[in-house]
């Protein structure tokens, strides 16, 4: 019964883990997403945008 109880408490802390850094990793790519909006939007009233 112990090695069950083992086996359940490490299984709960890799989805833990893996939540956790799938969270982290979401918050990057939002901050990366919004600086890149905010580049092209800078660039564009600069006039230094690609033409179309």
């Amino acid at each position: 019964m112990g090695g069950l109880l083992w086996t359940i408490i490490v299984i709960l802390v890799i989805l833990w883990l893996i939540g956790w850094i799938g969270f982290h990793l979401a918050s990057w790519i939002w901050i990366l997403l919004v600086i890149a909006v905010i580049l092209v939007i800078v660039n564009l009233l600069t006039g230094r945008g690609a033409r179309l």
